[in-house]
């Protein structure tokens, strides 16, 4: 057995690792490129061969320099990004190689739960994570629903909510400004930069592998949801809603067509994505269609404690800046170009 480095976006060894063992999304080299292409970010990888040179497990990460110093991450802005090993001597052999670097460690496992029982990761955060079963035919998933749901996606359409495919960047641009007005006015939040969706288009839509829905009543767009795919499952990705038009039920119809087209691609899963612990609507509304619930928890590994808990003074004027480029008073287009400048240091 040895450890080396390759680039996962480009090695065909990392394509059969992921292929052959269990992966998801963010394990995708079309993920990874859509960070490098918008942040700059270098992507690496670890993998294991064994005698014969075939790759048996493997750590795909992101070395950052910034405000906070050097360290690692796996990988940012992904829900969540588990080592690909199948037994602690695989995972000891690739940290081993990891720790070499002296840099802090930081990973979001969620199916794998071998790093959690490694000593020296600290668990810093929780999130929830659901998943819905497409393995039943259409008929038998629509009857699943609870009555409620059946009811709610029914008088959408009576009353108007259509749902249509994206055919081109305009569309996407349309989904991203709502995207930006709802993180800003209800969230007080920045959204990733522009850039980032339009690689995702490019790097997946493109390519046949995701799509992006939009809801309009009145030719009024009033939803939209990305959906990507990789292997068996369809990933709930990007989800927005304009506040005014809930009584339409966007995101119920979203959910349902999104369902549809998987059971039309012959997908098997419906990956719902991350929720935060507070988000209480976010959680109910989920657990509407989820089959599964896990949590996803996030480890860091920390070789030198730090003195100052609360961070660099940048670190620490990050919110300071999100409230004021969040400010009802700021044009939207202000607030945008904050996203781009500031998101990067969200990791």
């Amino acid at each position: 057995m040895k450890v080396i480095e390759i680039d996962p976006i480009t090695d065909p060894r990392w394509q059969e690792l992921v292929y052959k063992r269990r992966s998801d999304i963010f394990h995708s080299p079309e993920w990874m490129r859509g960070l490098v292409e918008t942040y700059g970010f270098k992507v690496q990888a670890y993998i294991l061969l064994n005698d014969s040179e075939r790759p048996q497990a493997g750590f795909s990460f992101c070395n950052l320099t910034d405000d906070q110093g050097e360290r690692i991450v796996s990988l940012p802005f992904s829900d969540y990004c588990d080592p690909i090993v199948y037994n602690q001597d695989h995972w000891e052999l690739l940290l081993a190689r990891l720790m070499q670097s002296g840099c802090p460690i930081s990973m979001r496992c969620l199916h794998n739960e071998i790093p959690l029982y490694y000593d020296p990761f600290e668990s810093k955060k929780k999130a929830k994570w659901h998943e819905m079963d497409l393995h039943e035919d259409l008929d038998s998933i629509w009857k699943g629903l609870k009555k409620i749901e059946r009811y709610t996606i029914r008088k959408a359409r009576e009353n108007g909510t259509v749902v249509r495919m994206a055919s081109c960047e305009e569309d996407l641009r349309a989904f991203f400004e709502l995207h930006l007005w709802l993180r800003k006015h209800k969230y007080h939040m920045l959204a990733q930069p522009y850039l980032f969706f339009e690689r995702i288009w490019h790097n997946l839509i493109d390519q046949h592998k995701g799509i992006l829905m939009l809801a309009f009543h009145e030719d009024k767009i009033i939803g939209g949801s990305m959906f990507l795919e990789w292997k068996d499952t369809l990933y709930y990705k990007f989800n927005t809603s304009n506040p005014e038009y809930l009584r339409y039920a966007p995101n119920d119809l979203l959910i349902w067509e999104g369902i549809q087209y998987a059971k039309s691609k012959g997908l098997s899963r419906l990956d719902l994505g991350l929720s935060d612990w507070d988000q209480e609507g976010l959680l109910s509304f989920k657990r509407k269609y989820a089959s599964e619930e896990k949590t996803i928890t996030f480890l860091q590994y920390a070789p030198v404690k730090e003195e100052n808990g609360n961070g660099t003074p940048f670190r620490r004027l990050l919110p300071q800046l999100t409230d004021l480029f969040t400010d009802e008073t700021v044009p939207d287009s202000v607030t945008e170009k904050a996203g781009d400048l500031l998101y990067r240091f969200f990791t």
